[in-house]
């Protein structure tokens, strides 16, 4: 597979890992703060650690020399999510980085004294989880992602490829805070098009298949898939091509994995910013007083052998928009 890039990053705000992440605490390094990352999606790419890591060695920070980072993923699991994070509170970390909007949630139920730095969470205010973005009081801060508020955007996308879409599908988590923000935003969307809108919970891997079949049986012509089901990219981009259904999502992985197309935050480059907000908070900086950050670029991936495989033709002027193109 090769890919032609064009990337654009954050103004502001399938590769796998080798191994299993960390399962049980170490000792770090005298003195060396301890950071603990609670990632919430099943499989995290190479990309979003690597990214993380690099941002920390931007600001002085090496693992395992200097700081120690103590990983943990929920699996897509909110239940694993509130138990992981209970585990690093008492683990007594100096930091907590938190990946998406049940991470940060779960971490913030946890904790009220450790501070907790989003790495794109949804609408963290809608959310709870934050007061306000210049504001966020509390020990929460960090980047979002606003998913839910480009869910119109990649209908629009779908729509230029998709000739004559009528029917769409919407795949969330069903366990998300988000999910009802993120369903409404696309409701609208659809609505202003003409566009029925069939949407289907997946807390489960079991779910997923079932979801689809339904979709299928419902003329469902293509589906918008929100970032934090719990089912690895590769896995959801299997069963849609099965099923034929050509889909977006928010996370670039998605399209790389073999996904039609993805629009949306670089993660990556979000979880480099992450790590400029530990750097100040190790500092001395309160949570409370560092503004909350959102994206303004956004990248879009299409993946054109996806494409061929479901017999569709991507326009020309969608690919020269761009951002990455896979052949």
């Amino acid at each position: 597979m090769r890919g032609v890039t064009r990337r654009t990053f954050l103004g502001s705000a399938g590769v796998f890992l080798a191994a299993p992440l960390v399962a049980k605490a170490q000792q770090p390094p005298r003195g060396s703060p301890r950071i603990g990352v609670l990632i919430f999606r099943p499989a995290a790419t190479k990309a979003s650690h690597e990214a993380f890591r690099q941002g920390l060695r931007d600001h002085g920070y090496v693992e395992g020399q200097n700081i120690f980072i103590e990983w943990r993923s929920a699996d897509g699991r909110t239940d694993r999510a509130d138990a992981l994070a209970a585990e690093l509170v008492r683990l007594k970390v100096d930091v907590i980085v938190a990946e998406f909007t049940p991470a940060a949630q779960a971490a913030k139920n946890a904790t009220q004294a450790i501070p907790i730095v989003m790495a794109a969470a949804g609408d963290p205010v809608a959310t709870g989880l934050v007061a306000s973005l210049a504001r966020p009081g509390g020990n929460v801060t960090g980047l979002s992602n606003i998913a839910s508020e480009l869910s119109g955007k990649r209908l629009d996308l779908l729509r230029e490829v998709v000739p004559g879409l009528t029917r769409a599908g919407m795949l969330i988590h069903g366990g998300d805070p988000l999910d009802k923000e993120f369903v409404d935003e696309t409701r609208v969307a659809a609505q202003k098009a003409g566009i029925h809108l069939t949407v289907a919970g997946v807390p489960s891997p079991a779910q997923l298949d079932p979801a689809l079949s339904a979709f299928v049986k419902d003329r469902v012509g293509a589906v918008i898939v929100q970032a934090n089901l719990p089912v690895p990219s590769v896995q959801i981009v299997q069963l849609m091509l099965r099923h034929r259904l050509p889909s977006i999502s928010v996370l670039n992985e998605f399209a790389e994995s073999g996904g039609l197309m993805s629009y949306g935050a670089n993660l990556s480059e979000i979880y480099r910013q992450a790590a400029g907000y530990v750097d100040r908070i190790l500092r001395g900086a309160k949570p409370a007083d560092l503004p909350v950050e959102r994206p303004t670029k956004f990248e879009l991936v299409i993946n054109v052998k996806t494409a061929k495989a479901l017999g569709l033709t991507i326009p020309r002027s969608l690919l020269l928009r761009a951002d990455q193109v896979i052949e």
